[in-house]
């Protein structure tokens, strides 16, 4: 027997709409902050909208981290395709929106098990790209990994990246100038002076593409 289905269809406009000023909002104010009304009121629709296309709060956030995650597999692949895959990682990990994104939506996964799935599953693909990007790297460059696997490195960079970005959100900079430059000085001796950012991401700088990191005319990570 078929049940009735009140979502609407994926694709629809206001569907997406409402993704967006779900996510604008977890930006903006926290997760806290995104509740149907809030979500309708931003998007400018009814509030009976929202649970037109979601059944409840939990699959309007499920929706919202999936359509990041896989936005942000499709900026990753392209970074990491480039001619300089190492520094292309790097300024994908150190981009404070997506950053802030993610904090929120572990922040949420504590008291949600399906979100909580979801991440470490998305988490498993990113991790896994970037080992095998970091290891074509290294033996591109020449570089002997020695005792340290491929996949370490690529811990190491995605965790001193992010730990970064977090601290920036908390006022804290002992340390960023050094760290920086300690990044910068490898990146150069390995890959040379940095590329235009536009050369690194190709055509999802400037497109409107959501995960697509934000970066001034230097390569800098903005909007922190």
């Amino acid at each position: 027997m078929s049940t009735a289905r009140r979502i609407g269809a994926p694709d629809a406009k206001n569907r997406g709409v409402l993704l967006d000023a779900a996510e604008a909002l977890m930006l903006d104010e926290g997760y806290a902050a995104v509740t149907s009304r809030r979500v309708a009121e931003r998007a400018g629709l009814k509030p009976q909208l929202v649970h037109y296309y979601f059944r409840n709060m939990d699959e309007l956030f499920l929706a919202v981290f999936q359509r990041r995650a896989e936005q942000g597999l499709v900026v990753q692949e392209a970074a990491l395709k480039s001619a300089q895959p190492l520094r292309a990682l790097w300024m994908f990990s150190t981009d404070p929106a997506a950053t802030r994104l993610t904090m929120e939506f572990m922040g949420l996964a504590n008291h949600r098990k399906e979100l909580r799935a979801q991440i470490s599953y998305y988490a498993e693909r990113f991790r896994e790209d970037q080992r095998a990007a970091m290891a074509a790297a290294l033996d591109r460059y020449g570089v002997d990994p020695g005792d340290v696997p491929p996949v370490v490195w690529s811990v190491i960079g995605t965790s001193v990246s992010w730990v970064l970005v977090m601290e920036q959100a908390l006022g804290m900079s002992a340390g960023h100038a050094e760290t920086l430059e300690f990044v910068e000085h490898w990146l150069r001796e390995l890959e040379g002076e940095a590329l235009p950012v536009e050369e690194i991401f190709g055509d999802l700088v400037g497109s409107g593409f959501a995960a697509a990191p934000t970066r001034d005319s230097n390569g800098t990570a903005t909007g922190s």
